[in-house]
């Protein structure tokens, strides 16, 4: 095991690594901008590094920083958590080229799975449904409009590399895919510096169901089942809960089954998640593979007891996984709301500043992911989202019920934030008789 571990992270979850890299008896070291050089994060570690200014540029996205920074504080690995560099194969390939252990996938299995187009080939070869579409990537706009006149309109242009919705237009004729295509494929160079584009059928009114794997270095991968993350606004989660609510089991175990065979295939460990959307006769069809830890990771710990982010650490040094697939069982329902500083009432402008009030909710089945507090400033710089609030009961309604009055509780001022929408949502109709899909939200809010 590890004696000591640098993160190089911010926010929610460097706290959440910090805790499981203490429980585990491992020294944590922080870095952080100068933007958070009050943060909890950095409190909270046995030793903190500054890495540069405000902008991710200048710190959390700076390589050379990050590893000066663990060879300064004698750090044997580096768990990038999510976002920033987490997935970055260029990123986990200089931490093992400098006798650091990356917490995560090998260099390969990274780009395997990172890139859209050799992950949906893999998924072909391991027979894991894929959406109708082109083989690989398009080379010109002749053959985007090729395929399209193969599979039909409307159809998704979707780039190679990076997620979170960058690099993805809906094409409904030949003139918005021709266009699509140029601007995704712009987008995409701009934000991942790969151009690189494809096109697939879009499915229209589909779920979003993701599957967390969880591999070793032993060639062991299980899956903890699937979470259903539909509650989307342009793209980015709102809610996430597990189990889906409406698969039955057998399409559940067929799902989890062909999501843990395919990773296994392209020889991955640590944490993956396999993601689909599910149309309304619930064909799925698979999206991408995120190599990371997921933000949405808590509604699994919930319901199956099995600590992801340890598992990550333990597997990163040489360890067997902690279960066999047999010990993986579901218990109840978890449900997740993303609190961001953002104001509903004003398009989801940011809210940075100071927080004066903030007074979480507590209870029986309720966790609080969170690196904000009374005095805490939220930076205009990363992303807005400031606590994970998780439940969990003995069934959907239960957790439903939970949230909402964890919700009601929850006092965050003046700082503006989601919970007003996330009230509003939890008691839509539609909801709470699983009557949506991607669009829903944007949908209701006439977005």
């Amino acid at each position: 095991m590890f004696d000591r571990i640098l993160i190089a992270n911010r926010g929610e979850i460097a706290v959440r690594i910090i805790r499981a890299a203490h429980e585990l008896g491992i020294e944590a070291v922080a870095v952080y901008s100068t933007a958070d050089k009050d943060a909890k994060h950095v409190r909270m570690a046995d030793r903190a590094v500054c890495i540069g200014g405000a902008s991710p540029a200048d710190s959390y996205l700076n390589i050379p920083r990050l590893i000066a920074a663990a060879e300064v504080a004698d750090a044997d690995a580096i768990h990038p958590g999510y976002g920033f560099l987490a997935e970055n194969s260029h990123f986990n390939e200089v931490c093992r080229s400098c006798n650091i252990e990356f917490i995560g996938p090998s260099v390969e299995a990274m780009h395997t799975l990172g890139d859209k187009v050799q992950c949906k080939q893999l998924a072909v070869a391991n027979k894991v449904p894929t959406s109708p579409g082109s083989k690989g990537a398009i080379d010109n706009e002749k053959d985007g409009l090729k395929i399209a006149k193969q599979i039909g309109y409307p159809v998704m242009i979707k780039a190679a590399a990076g997620g979170g919705g960058r690099g993805m237009r809906v094409a409904h004729n030949d003139n918005s895919l021709v266009s699509g295509i140029k601007q995704a494929s712009s987008e995409a160079k701009a934000a991942f510096g790969d151009g690189t584009v494809y096109v697939e059928k879009f499915i229209e009114n589909a779920r979003h169901v993701e599957v967390q794997v969880l591999g070793d270095k032993h060639g062991n991968v299980c899956h903890l089942w699937e979470r259903d993350c539909t509650m989307q606004r342009r793209k980015q989660k709102l809610i996430e809960e597990a189990p889906c609510p409406v698969l039955s089991q057998e399409e559940r175990t067929k799902l989890c089954k062909s999501a843990a065979k395919m990773c296994k295939a392209a020889g991955y460990h640590t944490a993956a998640t396999v993601e689909f959307l599910m149309d309304s006769s619930h064909t799925f069809y698979l999206m991408e593979v995120n190599t990371r830890v997921q933000v949405e990771h808590p509604v699994t710990e919930m319901i199956t007891g099995i600590d992801i982010v340890k598992e990550t650490i333990r597997v990163a040094a040489g360890e067997k996984l902690s279960f066999q697939q047999k010990d993986v069982k579901i218990n109840g329902h978890a449900m997740e709301c993303r609190i961001n500083a953002e104001d509903p009432e004003r398009n989801f402008a940011p809210s940075a500043g100071l927080v004066e009030t903030f007074n979480p909710p507590g209870g029986l089945g309720v966790r609080l992911d969170t690196h904000a507090h009374a005095g805490y400033r939220v930076p205009p710089n990363y992303d807005s989202m400031i606590a994970k609030l998780i439940t969990h009961g003995k069934d959907r309604e239960e957790a439903i019920r939970i949230m909402l009055r964890s919700l009601a509780e929850f006092e965050i001022a003046p700082t503006k934030t989601t919970i007003p929408l996330h009230q509003r949502l939890l008691k839509n109709g539609s909801f709470l008789s699983n009557d949506t899909d991607i669009n829903f939200v944007e949908r209701l809010l006439g977005i």
